[in-house]
């Protein structure tokens, strides 16, 4: 497993106006500071910012060895039920997947809006169909979050999933999501993690000796072990308080049940993701 920074641990620091984090540091910043491997980044960080800038973050990714693996879209995408909407949220999507190939990404995430019936069911079939066609093109995977509706229940979103079929669709298991199932985040991630080739290893709190508070944190990386999961865990820090010093403690944590680094063996370029990617045509994220 490769531990990688959720930068939306570290939004409000990046959106401050003075005194924050510069997004063009955030890689040495993860890598130096944070102990971390890649980046995790959602669309909402992006928002607004010139072609050049994220042209450049990605630029100082690759310099200092922390590439941008996954880009996630913020806000859950409506690609399936009534046709206006769909077609907008396909727009949305097929954007996100460009921006995703700009920085050299493997993979781009979101969540469906949906309800959960036959007749949207097969319309989100068809409609992530479509988004494949292009991610395929862009060699990248297309990852679904469990989210309320139609994917809230990880039966459902499997099923989903291998009904679309395709070895570029996949899951994003997150480890707060699949806790508040009530019977532990275990059999959730026991479920998705086979079809995931990024995990978000979401924590809450700290007790004084590090332990992990809101749900078994050591059961969860347990879990996705036990399923050979070896792709990239996402460390996002949701508490209050300092998120430098949660992400810190997230990282220790983890790492006494998973070991920590990179392996020194990983020469493939799995999750490197092709610093010479072709140049695409200019694209930003709107807010």
């Amino acid at each position: 497993m490769l531990l990688i920074l959720s930068a939306n641990s570290l939004a409000k620091r990046l959106k401050a106006a003075s005194g924050g984090l510069d997004l063009l540091d955030l890689p040495r910043f993860t890598r130096e500071e944070l102990g971390l491997f890649g980046l995790h980044i959602h669309t909402a960080i992006l928002a607004g910012r010139p072609a050049s800038q994220i042209d450049r973050f990605r630029d100082q990714a690759d310099k200092n060895a922390c590439p941008c693996l996954v880009l996630e879209e913020s806000d859950p995408q409506p690609i399936a039920g009534e046709d206006d909407e769909a077609e907008a949220g396909i727009e949305r999507m097929l954007r996100v997947l460009e921006v995703g190939h700009r920085l050299g990404c493997n993979a781009v995430a979101f969540r469906l809006a949906a309800r959960d019936t036959e007749a949207v069911f097969q319309d989100a079939v068809d409609n992530t169909k479509r988004l494949l066609e292009r991610a395929d093109r862009l060699e990248i995977n297309l990852l679904m979050a469990p989210h309320t509706g139609l994917t809230s229940k990880p039966d459902r979103l499997t099923s989903l999933i291998k009904k679309i079929g395709g070895f570029r669709i996949g899951t994003l298991p997150d480890f707060q999501n699949a806790a508040a199932g009530g019977a532990g985040p275990v059999d959730a991630l026991r479920r998705l993690t086979p079809y995931a080739s990024a995990v978000i290893a979401s924590t809450i709190a700290f007790d004084a000796a590090g332990k992990h508070e809101g749900y078994d944190l050591e059961a969860a990386l347990t879990a996705i072990e036990a399923v050979g999961f070896e792709g990239a865990l996402a460390v996002d820090y949701r508490g209050k308080g300092d998120p430098v010093e949660g992400l810190r403690k997230s990282r220790v944590a983890i790492e006494r049940v998973i070991g920590g680094g990179p392996e020194e063996d990983e020469g493939d370029d799995d999750l490197a993701l092709g610093a010479d990617a072709p140049e695409v045509p200019e694209e930003t994220i709107d807010e």
